[in-house]
Parts: C-alpha cells; structure tokens; sequence
C-alpha cells in the first residue's frame, strides 16, 4: 500500500509540474491563425480605372528573375569603402555590386535588408515568400520544416504560368513540396560543410541560365553562412567564399537579358561569432541587392539607401513579375521600383497606384483575420479602417478628376495620398506585430504559481513528513481523493453545460484544488509541539530555501537572466561559505586562525578532528573559489551585451592563423585530456580499485588511452584548414566519420560493462564457508535479491563476527577463531562504478565541444569533487542527528547552482544564437537521415554540464 501511495505521489507530482510548465508555455508561445485564402488575378481587391490594360493586378515589367539568395549576407559583407585601406576578412570582398552600384546607380542599388526575428532560415523564407510575420512559436519549426498553407510567391508564380527552377539549400523542398518546375536540392543542415551546396548550384545555375527553360530561378547559396557557424565572420574561409560569390554575381551578370530582374539577398545577418537567431543589430541587418540591365530606378541616390524590411520584397516582386500579391502580405512596395516614368506626376502616379493596390490588399487581410481571430486589437483595427476608408475615398476622387488638375495640383495631391498610403501600411504591419509577439500575462503568471506551489509542497513533504512523522495516506491520501472527486465533478458539469475549456485549464484546476485541499489537511495535522518547526512560513525562510526563493524570484528579472552567467558562481560561493561559517557558529568546527605566543589557553576546546576539518575546508574553499573564477574565462555572450567579448576558446582550433600557436594550442589540449584520464584512474587506483582482472578494469586501463587517442585524432584532422587537406580529401573525410564513431562504439561499450559487471575491487571469500561467502548483485531483482549487495553483506558478516568475537573471547559465532570477511576497496565500490560512467560521459561531451574547451572540463570535473568534498566533511560534523543517505537541502542548492554556472562556463547561453549545432555532425560529416541523432547530439552538447552534474549527484 505504501508503495502504491507512493508511485501517486510522484505521478501527482509529474502531472502538477506539467501542468504548470503547460499552463506557462499556452501564454508564451503564441500563435497567429494561418488563412487559406489565395489572391488571383480575375479577383483584385481594388481595380484601378487606368489600369485596365494589366493582365492581372499592375502591368508586368519583367519577364523573368533571378533570385540569389546567399545565407547570412549581412549588410557589413555587401557594403564597400574604398577608404578602408586595411579591411577585415569579411569587407571589401564584394567588389562587384560596388562597382555596379556606383557605374550604374539607375540599374543597381544596394539596401540594408531588415528582417524579423527570429533570424532563422526557415522563418526568413516563409517571411520573404508570403509576406508575413512570424510568432516566437514559429522557432522551433526551423528544424523541421512542414509546407506552407498560406498563400506565397512561389504559389502565385507556379499559378500563373511561370515555370520555377530551384537549386540549393533542402529547406525549400519541405516548404513548397512539388512546386518547382525543376529542382536541384543539396543537404543544408551540416554547418561544417562549406562546399556541397555551392558547388552543387554552380553545376546547374549557369546551363540552366542559358538553356532558356526557366521564368524563375532560384538559387539558395550556403557557404557564407556555414563559414560563419564553423569559423566566424573574421577567418580567411569566409573572405574566400565571400570572393567567390562575387564572381557569382559578375559572372552571372553577363548571361541576363534587358528583361530579367536580378536579385541577390541575405536571409539574415550574423553575430561575431558566426550565429544566428536572435534580435540583435548584426542579425537582423542583412543586404539586398536589384539590378536590371534596363534601367529600374528613376533617380540616382545621393545617399545610402534607407532600409527595407524583409516582408516589402514580396509585394515588389509580384507586381513587377506581374503576379497577384499573396493574400496574406503585410508588406509595402519598395517605391524605388515603381517610379521609372521619366515625368515626375507620372511617377507618382505609378507608385500611388502600386501602393493603392497594395492598400487594398492589406485591408482585406486585416478584416478576413479579424473575423477568423480575435487577437488584433478592435480600437486599433476600427482606426485603420477609418484610414483605408478614407484613403479609398481620397484615391478614387482623385482619379475621376485628375484631368481637371494641374500637374503642380496633381503632384501635391499624390504625395499626400502617397504619404498617407504608407502610414497606413505601416500602422497595420505595427498592430500585427504586437498582437503577434503579446504574451498572455494570466496564463504565464498561473503557471507559474503552480510550479512554485509544487516546489514547495515537495519542499514540505520533505522537509516536515520527517518531524511529523506522519504516514502518507494521511498527508496526501485524503486531498488526492477530494481533488479527484471534485475535478471530476467539474468536468461533469463543464461537459454537460457545453463550456469549450480545454485540458490545460482543466489540469491547472485539479493542481490547484490538490495545492489548496493538501496544505489545509496539513495545516490539521499538525500537532501543536512542532507547530513552529513545520509551519510553511518557517520552512520557506529557514536555511538555504532563502538563496533558493531569491533565485527563483530574480528569474522574474531580465537584468538577471541576462547577468545570470555571474550571479550564479556568486550565489554557489556565498552558500557554501555561509554553511561553513554555519558550522563555526554551531561549535562544530575551528577556524584556522593566529594565535599570540602565550595564550594557548585561550584555544576552543575542540578535538583535533574539528581543527582539521576547519584547515580543510578552508581550502577547499579557496580551490573552489579559483576553479569557478578560471571557468570565467569560457564565457559566451548575448546579444544584449554588445560590450561583451566572448572567450577565444570557444572558436575551434581550424579558426587560429598562426600555425605555432595553433599546434601549441593543440597540445595543450591533449594534455589536458590526457590529464584528466590520468587523474580519474590514479583516484580509482588510490581507492582500492583497479586490482582485478575483469573486462571493466581491462577497459578502465586501455579503453580511456585509446578514447583519448581517437579524440587527438580527430582534432588534428579537423583543425586544418581546407587547402591542408584538400590532397587528403577522401582520407579526411573517412578520419572525421570514423574516429568519433569509433569513441562512440568505445563509450557505450564501457556502459555496458558497467552494467554487466560494475565491480572494480578485489573481493576474497571462502567458498566452503557460506556463512562468509560474500555474493556481488546480478540479474533481476526481487523480494530477496534486494538485499544481497555487496556492501550490506560485508556490513553485516563484520557486524555478526565482531560481536561474536567480543562475547566469546575471539572466537567466533560458529567456535572457529580468525572467521573475518577480506573486502579491499569497500568505501568506493560504488562509486568507482559512477566515476568510471562519468568519466565515459566526459570524453564523449568533450568530443562534442571546441578542442579549446577541454580545460572547462577539467574545472569542472575539479568543482564537482571539491563540492562532494565539502559536502562529506559538513555531512560528518553533523552526524549526530543526521539519517543515512539523508541529503541536505544545501548540497541539492549547490549542485543545481554548480550546474547553472557550469553551463554558461562551457560557453553556453540561454538563447538560440549561442547553441552550438556543430555538434549535430561530429561523426556524421554527410548529414542525417532523421531528426533524432543531430537532436541528441545537439542536446547533449547544450546541457553537458547539467549531464555532469546530474549523474555526479547520483
């Protein structure tokens, strides 16, 4: 019965806790409604009395378009200055759209190309294709990408009669399934590869160019962007594939006609680290380039060209290559494309009737999702009706009299609608926005209130189920069955009146009505002696729950989250010196301190052992205080932080120019690697183990050597550059696939060792006596089988023989003299198994990080052993009233703390920009067949230190 009450508790807790973090999420990942509606061409919104002549929506100006898309072009790339006489690898590279720019400033104009976050591949094609805007939800569709429902520019091209031929990057074949005229897709996932897909492109662009069987290519270069991930945007690899897409563009130039629209485009930016995703400055700035071999632009910019945001290529492409606008745009015309009439009233007139069209087309989207969903805002949505009303009104008027004006009359009044137009477009894109990234405050807050009443009712069952001594039918049976009865009453009566509550609600309640019924039944168990000592206000502000609730409250901050990389070794250090002083207030322990010659008298009474616990833990505290201010130097940073500098050590050894250093930085690391085998076994060794013949000691000793080996392997193959190894090709390759996979095979060979035969120390029985015949644990437990380890076996024969021993003059229980138990190695024979799976998990996370962060490792492999050190030198003093295997609240503080720090120490960051998804292709450099390996991979990389500290705590 206990265990049947127990296996509830923990299920009841399973369900609260998902409840909770359910209940957060529906509030924070919000989503918009996606329309099926499709524009066509026999149905504008709004058609212009001079335009009768169109074939569909605005008279077509180009036959054809190029689309280059280069990923991760970023303004800074594109931007040329002459002046700069000592440029970075990434500038001054493209020469070409300089030289256009600037010989024929009416075909050609570069512009910084503004995209909305989140600045990921996936979400900035869907953004430049339909125009729309994404939510914070559409992030994790990156990486698996599903076709889009709504209305796009590839639809309305291949709708229309135009045949579009695609090359590169894979993404678009799970976004627009069977569309393309022709394709030619290349995996896009591996960042280390900076080749295939731009070599695959360069195979089909220029035949299929002049092969003339094409309306639309689309070609989507990679290198730039996987230069970024593996080396940076300031190594030699990214200016060389930064040349190359300039011979790209100059080449390509030569094979368009006076009828071909070009157009070279980044997704997004990059930080200077080489990652995308977030909202930054350098991520969101990207660079867009037109060009026309007839002349496209009116008049010749003096100055930069202002920014255009990423949605306002939809709109333009369309009503240039003819095509209706996809219904769900929320873009503006770019107008520089829509002025090439020599007079200036004619040119307004064009861009008027561009961006009435346009107009119409928004406001007809605004009210067919206005009535599908009730997110936009009524106040702001009737102001933008009363403006398009009026702005229809204004249009119209004006052209059933524009032939009574004069021009001077006509120009004034088509720069106010003109004006007016694009407020409207503006305001409507801005209400849109923020309706889509507003959170839903209540939900948010409910969740989390539920997850802190969860923590806390953990809190009190451990905590004060022990001073009550209260069974668990009486603490948690009786509000269990009242919250089943009146959940399921509510939901009989919400099922039967026909209410729309779905199960997150319905979860939210049933936590609740538990939280409340469970510490009102707590409150009446209670007896009055301990009423103080159990009281929830007097366990929430009594020992280290206090640094826990300050934690958990400042996560409400974002100065915190942002500064939590620093705050969190603050908060480790501080709690274990706090309990350390603890233990000198509570007389248990004696600080090292000088005493005058003289006054030996004056010294605490205490036993020796006390002032070297004290000596001990002293330094023990400075060695932890050093290893988390050396783990400082493996910081990343935000993109909040733009004064932050992140550590070299996160760039791989392939990024350093200086072959010396480069080699010396090379042994370092082996050094360390090797180190940290040698200190793992020297442990084992130091503690008894390591003295059997057993295919797990076989494999403590030339398993971890030969790991460390294929790791040296590897990183001395992946840190040459490409020309190095460009004569190795084929044998580098096979060394990249084989040697990780070779430590993978050695890793979960040694787990599954250890779960064959976990021990590791010499054990000496005397089969003919089975009274001292001492059995290790094997196969499946059962009722008996539970208490046949190893360690209570030896514990008990010591116990009986000892006693024995003592009644009858040394002799023993059976009358034989000398009977004893030999065990060599008995105070880790347990944790050598654990040390050894660490160690394991260890070499394989290391693998899967930069060679240069190995010494991270180490520090934190050095943190974990000081904290358990800490830990048993405190658990000692306490003894007295202290249960076996009874774990204070201060070490699972520390630990969590340790693990956060750790986290960022590994060069980490709580933001998507900071993931390191090469790891996804460590052993696996021709990419994956499914999700699941590079998710694995990826996850293990990004949570190592938890993994650590995790099974340290183990």
């Amino acid at each position: 019965m206990k265990r049947l009450l127990l296996m509830l508790l923990l299920a009841w807790l399973s369900i609260s806790f998902y409840s909770g973090i359910w209940l957060f999420m529906s509030g924070f990942l919000l989503m918009r409604i996606e329309l099926g509606n499709q524009s066509q061409c026999s149905s504008p919104p709004s058609a212009a009395p001079h335009l009768q002549d169109a074939r569909c929506w605005f008279p077509q100006r180009f036959d054809k378009a190029v689309i280059v898309i280069i990923d991760a072009l970023k303004y800074d790339f594109a931007k040329y200055n002459p002046e700069n006489d000592n440029p970075k690898p990434y500038e001054n590279k493209l020469g070409e759209i300089h030289r256009l720019c600037s010989a024929q400033p009416r075909h050609a104009r570069l512009y910084p190309f503004r995209a909305d976050p989140p600045t990921t591949t996936m979400q900035r094609i869907k953004g430049f294709t339909t125009g729309s805007l994404p939510t914070f939800v559409d992030l994790g569709s990156n990486f698996a990408s599903y076709a889009i429902q709504e209305d796009n520019l590839i639809h309305q091209m291949v709708s229309n009669g135009k045949r579009v031929v695609f090359m590169g990057d894979d993404t678009w074949d799970g976004l627009f399934p069977k569309k393309f005229y022709k394709s030619y897709f290349f995996p896009s996932f591996n960042v280390k590869d900076l080749h295939t897909v731009d070599d695959g492109i360069l195979q089909h662009l220029y035949p299929t160019v002049d092969g003339g069987d094409w309306d639309v290519i689309i070609a989507h270069f990679l290198g730039v962007d996987h230069c970024g991930h593996k080396h940076g945007p300031d190594h030699p690899e990214t200016a060389k594939k930064l040349m190359q897409m300039n011979q790209v563009i100059a080449s390509l130039i030569e094979h368009l006609d006076d009828k071909t629209l070009l157009v070279v485009a980044g997704d997004h930016g990059m930080t200077d680290t080489g990652d995308h995703g977030g909202d930054s400055e350098k991520e969101v700035t990207a660079a867009l380039f037109l060009y026309s071999k007839a002349p496209l632009f009116a008049e010749q910019l003096k100055t930069e060209a202002p920014a255009v945001p990423q949605v306002n290529l939809v709109p333009s492409l369309s009503l240039l290559l003819g095509l209706p606008i996809p219904y769900s745009n929320l873009g503006g015309v770019i107008d520089d494309l829509f002025g090439w009439p020599e007079d200036k009233v004619s040119a307004l007139l064009s861009k008027t009737t561009a961006y009435h069209i346009n107009v119409q087309q928004v406001a007809r989207y605004l009210d067919s999702y206005s009535r599908a969903a009730g997110d936009l805002p009524a106040e702001k949505l009737r102001a933008l009706a009363d403006l398009f009303t009026s702005l229809t009104s204004e249009y119209e008027q004006l052209m059933s009299q524009r032939d009574q004006l004069s021009e001077e009359e006509l120009e004034i009044h088509l720069q106010r609608i003109l004006q007016r137009q694009q407020s409207y477009l503006d305001q409507a894109r801005h209400v849109c926005m923020e309706s889509w990234a507003r959170f839903h405050p209540m939900h948010m807050l409910m969740g989390c209130i539920i997850l802190l009443t969860s923590c806390f009712f953990c809190y009190i069952i451990a905590e004060a189920g022990s001073v009550l001594s209260l069974p668990y039918k009486n603490l948690l049976g009786y509000p269990l069955l009242f919250t089943i009865s009146v959940t399921s009453a509510l939901g009989l009566a919400v099922w039967t009146s026909g209410l729309a509550l779905d199960l997150v609600t319905v979860c939210a309640a049933a936590t609740l009505i538990f939280q409340i019924s469970f510490y009102f039944n707590f409150q009446a168990k209670k007896s009055s002696p301990s009423r103080r000592q159990t009281h929830p206000v007097y366990l929430l502000l009594s020992g280290p729950c206090v640094v826990l609730l300050f934690r958990c409250c400042s996560l409400f901050s974002d100065s915190y989250v942002v500064a939590e990389g620093s705050v969190a070794p603050f908060l480790l250090t501080s709690l274990l010196t706090v309990t350390v002083v603890k233990l000198h207030w509570d007389g248990k322990l004696l600080l090292p301190t000088f005493t005058p010659l003289g006054s030996e008298s004056l010294k605490p009474s205490l036993t020796p052992a006390y002032r070297r616990d004290g000596s001990r833990l002293m330094w023990l505290l400075a060695a932890l205080g050093i290893c988390v201010r050396l783990s400082g130097f493996f910081h990343n940073c935000r993109e909040e932080t733009p004064d932050c500098q992140p550590s070299s050590f996160l760039s791989p050894l392939s990024s350093i120019r200086d072959p010396d250093i480069k080699n010396v930085s090379y042994v370092f690391c082996v050094v360390f690697l090797g180190f940290m085998v040698f200190l793992v076994r020297k442990w084992l060794q130091h503690y008894g183990n390591l003295n059997i013949a057993s295919p797990l000691v076989l494999y403590v000793r030339w398993g971890f050597p030969l790991i460390v080996l294929g790791i040296a392997c590897y990183w001395a193959v992946s840190s040459g550059t490409e020309d190095s190894l460009a004569k190795l090709k084929e044998l580098t390759h096979l060394a990249l696939v084989a040697c990780p996979r070779a430590i993978y095979a050695m890793a979960g060979l040694g787990l599954l060792l250890i779960l064959w035969n976990p021990i590791t120390v010499f054990m000496k029985s005397r089969v003919s006596d089975p009274d001292n015949t001492v059995t290790t644990y094997r196969g499946a437990p059962s009722s008996e089988a539970e208490l046949q380890h190893v360690i209570p076996q030896i514990y008990r024969k010591m116990q009986r023989t000892l006693k024995s021993r003592l009644q009858h003059g040394g002799e023993g229980e059976d009358g034989k003299k000398g009977v004893s138990v030999e065990a060599y190695g008995l105070g880790s024979v347990y944790s050598a198994a654990m040390v050894i799976t660490l160690s394991i998990l260890t070499l394989v996370l290391i693998l899967l990080h930069s060679e240069r962060m190995t010494p991270a490792f180490l520090l934190l492999l050095l943190e974990a052993v000081i904290i358990l050190h800490i830990h048993g030198h405190v658990t000692n003093l306490y003894s007295e009233g202290v249960e076996l295997f009874s774990v204070p609240w201060y070490s699972v503080l520390a630990w969590s703390l340790a693990a956060t720090q750790n986290f960022y120490s590994t060069g980490h960051q709580p933001v998507f920009p900071a993931i390191h998804w090469n790891s996804a292709f460590v052993g696996f450099q021709e990419g994956h067949t499914n999700n699941i390996v590079p998710a694995l991979l990826v996850a293990a990389n990004t949570f190592s230190a938890n993994i650590l500290f995790s099974g340290n705590s183990l």
